[in-house]
């Protein structure tokens, strides 16, 4: 592994040089370095951009095979976040998910599962053709909103699944919410059972010693991380970490260019190693800033007549013992409001976007790139918004969250087999064909082969009638729903 030139950017200075090189292009993509793009394409990029937009030049090195730039930036990645290896990723962490099932496990694996996992590994669990066990995490009564699972959940399911080859968990949660990941690694290991971790919303973690231990730190042995969503890389970028004895790093690599383009955007390969740069250069100083001016927003925030703020001293559960502090979840309920009017009203009328909103709440994300100007609006438009509403009625307590329908097929079973649409009130006792979900935070309440139960879809109900967004449905409207059919099902249940 290179152990120095971390204050290099290898991808981008080989993108650099090659454009600089002046030789004439024949070659993709075809707006030829920029010569033929259309004007408006000119002001969405740079001409030094377009100039360097170019891919799968000897000097650019392979993002499938790669020896020389791409190699070198991955290395330091690795090095960067004590990683043994790490893998650029340029289908976001919904295929660094994919990835990290696929290049781990084998068809007919025994996968322990979140029921809060996102959506891109119940993908994951089609792909590889495992067999998953849902695992409930803990959720807050308070906030209404998931939380880690207990070490005693999972001791419960690795007792009744002596068999299961991997756990995988999310850490930090969409919300920030970590939990005891170093005593759940050390547990499984024991067992002989993998650690892999959705670590999509902590990039950040590693750089600070305010913030919970990120999971590569806590005993992880595969970790998919955002760069993107914290950190300073594009849109769509993620990084894929392996630390430790236990995985095959060939069958990563294999995985990832399975799965991964042929023909890599090397903007986003650059961004992944700038964001890489960026963070060695500053990274600790940065993410301190940030966690201070979250804590002083989150002060303030509280001071707010009818907010309630989540705070780290609420996170005294066997499900939940830390929290990021650059994420900021405010509870609107209290002014009279659900959480979609309160995102409405803030975008509409302050100018103010939030990262998602929920039934009772609203969660906002602190990074490198703000300062007191940005928190000081954020704050401001949030008194504004209280007090524009103060002496409404509070807002009824949301829905509980349902509890994990039982599975009557794998995913991948469900996936492959004949579906029927029957209406939505129809659909109790039926195996769900299809995923559903609200987006954001993505979290699937319906997987395809679920038994569907009444309290999943008078959960679902509820959250349709306060506006959130539905995703996964062919009928997005949700009248009716997809179903195996009942000859399948019979066929499935026989084998």
């Amino acid at each position: 592994m290179n152990t120095t030139g971390q204050e290099k950017a290898p991808i981008a200075e080989a993108m650099r040089a090659y454009a600089a090189d002046g030789a004439l292009a024949f070659h993709t993509p075809g707006h030829k370095q920029g010569r033929g793009a259309h004007p408006l394409l000119r002001q969405l990029i740079t001409e030094e951009g377009l100039r360097e937009e170019v891919s799968l030049m000897e000097e650019l090195d392979d993002l499938h095979e790669p020896t020389m730039c791409i190699r070198e930036a991955q290395e330091l990645a690795a090095e960067l976040y004590g990683a043994d290896a790490a893998w650029f990723m340029i289908n976001g962490t919904t295929g660094a998910n994919h990835t990290m099932l696929l290049g781990t496990l084998r068809p007919g694996d025994t996968v322990l599962l979140p029921r809060n996992a996102h959506r891109s590994l119940i993908g994951a669990c089609i792909l590889a053709g495992v067999r998953p066990v849902w695992l409930q995490p803990e959720v807050s009564d308070v906030w209404g909103i998931a939380m880690g699972v207990p070490l005693a959940e999972i001791q419960a399911a690795l007792a009744a699944h002596p068999e299961a080859r991997a756990l995988v968990l999310v850490y930090p949660t969409y919300y920030g919410v970590t939990q005891d990941l170093r005593a759940v690694a050390d547990y499984v290991h024991e067992r002989g059972v993998l650690l892999l971790v959705d670590a999509a919303h902590g990039p950040h973690l590693h750089f600070s010693d305010e913030l919970p231990l990120s999971a590569l730190d806590a005993g992880a042995d595969v970790v998919a991380s955002s760069t993107h969503k914290i950190t300073g890389s594009l849109t769509q970028t993620s990084m894929l970490f392996v630390k430790g004895p236990r995985v095959e790093h060939e069958r990563i690599r294999q995985a990832a260019s399975l799965l991964q383009s042929t023909s890599p955007n090397q903007l986003l390969l650059a961004s992944l190693d700038i964001a890489r740069l960026q963070l060695y250069e500053s990274g600790r100083a940065s993410i301190s800033r940030a966690v201070a001016l979250a804590q002083k927003l989150r002060g303030g925030l509280a001071q707010v007549p009818g907010l309630r703020v989540l705070m780290p001293a609420e996170l005294h559960t066997p499900g939940a013992t830390g929290l990021d502090l650059t994420k900021i979840t405010v509870q609107v309920s209290g002014l009279g409001l659900s959480g979609t009017e309160a995102e409405h009203i803030l975008r509409h009328a302050y100018k103010i976007q939030c990262e998602l909103s929920d039934a009772s709440n609203l969660l906002f994300i602190i990074s490198y790139a703000d300062d007191e100007e940005t928190c000081g609006r954020l704050l401001q438009a949030m008194q504004g918004l209280a007090a524009t509403h103060q002496g409404c009625a509070a807002c009824p307590q949301p829905v509980a969250l349902p509890t994990v329908p039982p599975q009557a097929m794998t995913p991948r079973e469900a996936f492959f087999a004949p579906v029927v649409q029957v209406p939505f009130v129809a659909a109790v006792g039926r195996v769900a064909a299809e995923q559903v979900m609200f987006y954001p935070p993505g979290i699937p309440l319906l997987v395809p082969g679920d038994r569907i139960t009444g309290e999943t879809l008078h959960y679902i109900h509820a959250m349709q009638a306060l506006g959130l967004k539905v995703v996964g449905p062919a009928d997005a409207s949700l009248q009716t729903l997809q179903v195996i059919a009942e000859e399948k099902l019979g066929d499935s249940a026989s084998r």
